[in-house]
């Protein structure tokens, strides 16, 4: 008996995304970015049978965003006297009411990220401000440094903390950087990934060989041993899908951002990133996604552009060179000085504009929301709230009510359905 071939408009397919959300989706149509295929075209009641019996199978994750701070300015001007007051104001607030981590940068010898050198040192201060907020690096430029060091001191943090360190490892890109490790700058990114396994090694209690000041070789361990037996690891990434694959490979969570990738363009470097930890014998589902986002919310449009678009817009006229240097250490030849003044501040306001549409959270947490849920849907697990751009003290610290109201309403909508038709 023949059978009768059903045609492709009354087919679909069942999708799945890196969330375990399920979407029933018309067969004809191509794979949206962040979904993969769970079940070859078939009938609407085949699928959801399909869907039916997974359901139970499957360990559903619920599309959760959490949210966390990070840092990344400088304050020489009215605020010097007092340089760290917002960054532990800030902790304490995260801290008190569901933020998941506050990020710190290691940045030198530039006004942007001016205020951190050693994230560790400050972190040593949060950890007695205090209770349940996770302490990220974000990052330690590991090139720059001997993996016994940060072994050590960050296992101090970690006791002090009772247990809540965590490092995202950057291979670093400013040139000047360098000063600190001259000879490691072309081979930055195999320098860093060796790096990490010393510290991981040194971390579990294991010893490592180094020649001492006889040109003996010896065994070392370093101490203090830390709480956690295991260092949750990250690696920072901008927008190299070489550089989301290695973080796959190396087993690492990732943070990255938006500053030269849109929304769909990092939900396929995601994807290449959980297909790298698979293939090298990690759970591809396992590893956390973090992005930052310059932030900063209020009830009102106006009060938003009050208060961010005429200090982010001075954010980056004050950092100009460093974006230079940045766009040439990915082949993007950028030469700001031979931009006029009006040409420069043409500049500044489309980079503005870019950002503040789709690539932050500038606006109330009404604006905001679709963001959020885009970046869930491209498999972003956390979004790092970036707030030192440029306002003042006094309105990041009264913009941290407003954000935590975005915060509770997007995990309120989080896991009410696994389900889309």
């Amino acid at each position: 008996m023949a059978l009768a071939v059903s045609s492709t408009a009354s087919l679909f397919r069942v999708l799945v995304n890196s969330q375990g959300r399920f979407s029933l989706w018309p067969a004809a149509k191509a794979t949206p970015v962040g979904w993969s295929q769970a079940l070859a075209a078939c009938s609407k009641q085949d699928c959801l049978a399909f869907i039916g019996r997974s359901w139970t199978q499957l360990n559903v994750r619920p599309r959760t965003v959490s949210f966390s701070l990070i840092f990344f300015g400088g304050d020489e001007g009215k605020g010097a006297q007092d340089k760290y007051r917002t960054v532990i104001e800030a902790a304490r607030f995260a801290d008190a009411h569901g933020f998941s981590a506050i990020w710190l940068p290691e940045r030198h010898f530039t006004f942007m990220g001016s205020l951190y050198p050693n994230p560790v040192v400050l972190h040593a201060a949060l950890a007695r401000e205090t209770t349940r907020l996770r302490l990220r690096a974000g990052s330690v430029v590991l090139p720059l440094h001997d993996p016994i060091r940060v072994a050590e001191d960050w296992a101090v943090v970690d006791n002090l903390s009772a247990g809540r360190v965590e490092i995202s490892f950057a291979p670093g890109w400013n040139v000047e950087d360098f000063v600190l490790s001259p000879d490691d700058y072309a081979e930055r990114y195999s320098v860093m990934y060796d790096g990490i396994k010393t510290v991981e090694r040194l971390w579990q209690g294991q010893t490592i060989e180094r020649t001492d000041g006889e040109g003996k070789t010896v065994k070392l361990r370093t101490y203090p041993t830390p709480v956690q037996p295991i260092l949750p690891m990250w690696v920072t990434v901008a927008g190299s899908e070489r550089s989301f694959q290695q973080a796959g490979q190396a087993g690492a969570h990732l943070l990255t951002h938006l500053f030269d990738q849109d929304v769909e363009e990092l939900a396929r470097k995601i994807q290449l990133y959980r297909d790298a930890r698979g293939t090298s014998g990690f759970d591809p589902q396992a590893g956390q996604v973090a992005v930052a986002l310059h932030t900063y919310l209020a009830d009102t449009m106006d009060a938003v552009l009050e208060n961010a678009h005429g200090p982010y817009r001075a954010y980056l006229k004050t950092n100009v060179q460093l974006i230079e240097k940045l766009a040439q250490s990915r082949g993007i030849p950028l030469d700001i000085s031979r931009l006029e003044p009006e040409q420069l501040d043409q500049a500044v306001d489309w980079i503005f504009e870019k950002f503040f549409r789709s690539r932050s959270l500038l606006g109330t947490p009404e604006s905001c929301a679709d963001l959020v849920t885009r970046l869930a849907a491209a498999g972003v697990q956390e979004i790092a709230c970036l707030l030192d751009f440029g306002p003042s003290p006094a309105a990041i610290l009264a913009g941290l009510p407003s954000l935590c109201r975005l915060k509770d309403q997007s995990q309120s909508w989080s896991g009410t359905s696994h389900f889309r038709d």
